[in-house]
């Protein structure tokens, strides 16, 4: 099917400056996000949606479309956030690469500095034929998750302008700042009243995820002492260089970078420094929650270790847990994942459920009491410069969504 107002839709949401900001303590944590969804309330009221409502307490916007059968059926909702990662977001302005052969680098910017290069993303391959919407190289494209406000949107106007088609009640709900982990800490679950739902905040056609990492994060700061170079022996204490020992002694093999598959890691995100203080982010992943608690313990060994070496509360860290691993919960509700395994295999998509290296809202708010499996959306290389989105995924997005419903709708 197609759907005229999904690209229209989504290039205008991705010009908005949505970045959250994980250092803030508001809820949501940029004012950027309420002026977006504030936008987007006016926008599911024009299209017929009811109880639209804009929550202040927790800056989740909800909406429903009405059941128009005669009978029961569960409550689905869907679910997208949007908010955009730490990543320039002022500025986006959106390029389509029409019928995409697959194989030639894209230049992202007039001067050929940022390229779209097939031999350094090799998932561009998988395109050929698409018409792909890139960045200019300036800013992130937002298309996580953008992407799938599009889609759930979309879907929903489709089904107001056909009225024909049979569906069950259909609740949706829009977030902020799922980039910093705390916008789905305030999610009010009885409030939404759905029997189960789907996140739509995944990558690639096909993905449909129930198996997260487990995530942790610290924050670590460290107190030098800084004097004139002159006078420095045997008194000063670097804080950058004591910052660059801890990295040192975590293991060098477990970053993003070097790890695949079920293999966890430790991230720094964030490095600041002078010689009078350092401060330090990372965030830590692995899929057994054991293995969580093993390398949180690692961390807090190397903390003790440098104040045992430079004296006591020199390194000062603050580790606390984010989300857990989805299939916890989603084992004892793996029909909520066949039906959607079924809907994509209605529409002759081969379903990719292999564990997500992430994490979504979906993993906090399915430990809530609602599962929430999460659905592809179509983002490639989130999060940064080079990402980009394909529009035929983005609309086989939409035909899921529709599939997913009027399998409900009889009961399957």
């Amino acid at each position: 099917m197609e759907y005229t107002r999904l690209i229209p839709r989504f290039l205008k949401y991705v010009q908005q400056n949505t970045r959250s900001n994980e250092l803030s303590d508001t809820i949501p944590t940029t004012k950027n996000q309420v002026a977006f969804l504030q936008n987007l309330r006016q926008e599911l009221e024009s299209l017929g949606l009811s109880q639209v409502k804009y929550h202040d307490n927790n800056a989740y916007l909800t909406a429903t479309l009405p059941s128009n059968l005669d009978y029961e059926v569960p409550t689905i909702g869907f679910l997208a956030h949007v908010d955009t990662a730490d990543f320039n977001a002022e500025g986006v302005n959106p390029q389509i690469v029409h019928q995409y052969d697959g194989k030639s680098a894209i230049n992202l910017d007039a001067h050929g500095k940022y390229v779209l290069d097939p031999a350094v993303f090799p998932n561009l391959k998988n395109y050929q034929g698409h018409d792909l919407i890139t960045t200019d190289g300036s800013t992130l494209l937002g298309a996580d998750d953008k992407a799938g406000v599009s889609e759930i949107v979309t879907a929903m106007e489709y089904l107001i302008q056909h009225p024909e088609i049979s569906h069950g009640e259909i609740r949706l709900g829009f977030s902020p700042d799922e980039e910093t982990g705390k916008g789905a800490k305030n999610f009010d679950v009885l409030d939404f009243a759905a029997d189960f739902a789907y996140t739509v905040d995944g990558g690639s056609k096909g993905q449909l995820e129930y198996e997260t990492f487990n995530a942790a994060a610290a924050r670590i700061q460290i107190t030098g002492k800084n004097v004139h170079p002159s006078m420095a022996k045997d008194v000063m204490l670097n804080a950058n260089l004591v910052a660059i020992e801890l990295q040192n002694l975590l293991p060098a093999q477990e970053v993003p970078e070097k790890t695949a598959g079920r293999q966890g890691f430790f991230l720094l995100t964030d490095f600041t420094g002078t010689i009078d203080q350092a401060r330090l982010s990372y965030i830590i992943r692995d899929f057994e929650r054991e293995g969580l608690e093993q390398r949180k313990q690692l961390l807090q060994q190397v903390v003790d270790q440098l104040n045992n070496k430079y004296g006591d509360k020199v390194v000062q860290a603050e580790i606390f847990d984010q989300y857990y691993n989805m299939i916890e919960v989603m084992k004892n509700h793996l029909d909520v994942v066949q039906l959607a395994e079924q809907a994509m295999k209605n529409l002759d998509i081969v379903p990719d459920e292999e564990p997500v290296r992430g994490g979504t809202d979906g993993s906090i708010i399915s430990f809530m009491g609602l599962p929430t499996p999460n659905l592809f959306a179509g983002p490639e290389n989130m999060h940064g410069r080079f990402e980009y989105v394909s529009q035929q995924v983005m609309q086989s997005a939409v035909d899921v969504i529709l599939e997913i419903i009027r399998l409900n709708s009889k009961g399957v």
